[in-house]
């Protein structure tokens, strides 16, 4: 239930994405560069609130309960986006977008509910199985919404993208059964209460809190450089959004099949040899695309990298899970989806200013980044006495 409840919020987050630049200027912006600001602080306001309470929010669901705080998120993102159909202004977009962000965590939330529900010996492959949901979920959503808008209009999308969300409510409320809270002994009946100090003593948490940012950071720079870099490659007109789609959905399927995949290995190896491997393998990726010549060796080698970027951070969200007390998983992802947020959130910025000097020069910033998160595991990840 949580799997699919993950995919659906996925899907159903990206369903209004494509056209979010073409709602504002619906909405009387006019001016493209005006419109392209209004939808950049749009997009990147969300994230960046969502890093800032997701640590919060987890408190909360570890002591009241996961599935009553998923509930409140899903509600929450009902009302936000049905109310985005009513907007008139572009500041209704971007006040709303903001809202969204104080009542998000729901990615961290399914993560947390899946590790808290799987017997020990199968938290990493539960919680591969819900990130591979989150990662498909961005991969047809907005083909969808794209298809959607041109059936349905811009404004209704976002009605239809508030039902979606009615049923992943519906999903979590009917069939979802939380286990009960364990409680301390020796304390009077209350649950054990988690700490953000003691989340930061975790084994390995702030190295690999540092990488999940690192991964997010690269992974999400692409983003404002890959229509430029297919235009530079010699594609012109609708084949540059054409192209740039099918690399955007590539990234996507295979870094949910990296989800999966890590699952698998670390049944085979440790979490730090497979987070060692996919960042490594990343860096590979990113001084390759710098050098690429054909749009198609670049889809396929940034392909690549989303495969390895999706099993590092399963392995290393699989890795904190690993050490972590019952009854506190909540508080303890929060606390690492903010570090995933706040790199989905500074990347494209980075990138773009990066992006003035020389598009490739991006792919260097990714590589040095990640040369250094991997010299830190290397040299801060312990591995689990045997």
């Amino acid at each position: 239930m949580v799997t699919g409840a993950a995919f659906i919020g996925s899907a159903a987050f990206t369903l209004v994405m494509p056209f979010l630049p073409l709602y504002i200027q619906e909405l009387g912006v006019a001016d493209i560069r005006e419109a392209a600001l209004w939808a950049g602080l749009s997009l990147g306001i969300t994230p960046a609130i969502t890093a800032l309470v997701s640590p919060f929010w987890g408190k909360v669901a570890d002591r009241y309960g996961r599935k009553l705080l998923l509930e409140r998120s899903i509600v929450g993102f009902v009302i936000v986006m049905a109310l985005m159909a009513y907007a008139r202004e572009a500041w209704h977009v971007f006040a709303l977008r903001a809202a969204l962000g104080f009542v998000a965590g729901y990615g961290a939330l399914t993560v947390a509910m899946a590790a808290e529900n799987a017997p020990s010996e199968h938290v990493a492959s539960a919680i591969g199985t819900v990130q591979t949901a989150q990662r498909l979920g961005p991969a047809v959503g907005p083909v969808i919404g794209g298809g959607l808008a041109a059936v349905v209009g811009m404004r209704r999308s976002f009605l239809v993208t508030a039902v979606c969300y009615v049923g992943a409510l519906f999903l979590i409320m009917l069939l979802y059964r939380e286990k009960p809270r364990r409680k301390e002994a020796g304390e009077s009946g209350q649950p054990r209460q988690a700490r953000f100090a003691d989340v930061l003593r975790f084994p390995n948490f702030p190295v690999l809190f540092t990488g999940v940012f690192g991964l997010q950071f690269v992974e999400r720079s692409v983003g404002p450089i890959l229509p430029l870099l297919v235009a530079d490659l010699g594609a012109s007109g609708d084949g540059v959004a054409l192209a740039s789609g099918v690399i955007f959905s590539v990234i996507a399927v295979t870094a949910a099949a990296g989800a999966q995949l890590a699952g698998r290995l670390l049944q085979r190896g440790t979490a730090k040899r497979v987070v060692l491997a996919g960042t490594w393998t990343t860096v590979l990726v990113v001084a390759a695309a710098a050098a690429v010549g054909r749009v198609t060796v670049l889809g396929a080698t940034l392909g690549v990298g989303g495969l390895a970027v999706g099993a590092a951070m399963t392995a290393a969200y699989a890795a904190v899970g690993s050490v972590t007390p019952a009854g506190m998983h909540a508080t303890t992802f929060g606390l690492l989806a903010s570090g995933s947020l706040i790199g989905l959130a500074i990347g494209p910025t980075v990138s773009g200013l990066v992006a003035s000097f020389g598009i490739r020069m991006v792919f260097g910033l990714d590589a040095l980044l990640l040369v250094a998160f991997a010299f830190g595991v290397t040299r801060f990840m312990n591995e689990p006495r045997t």
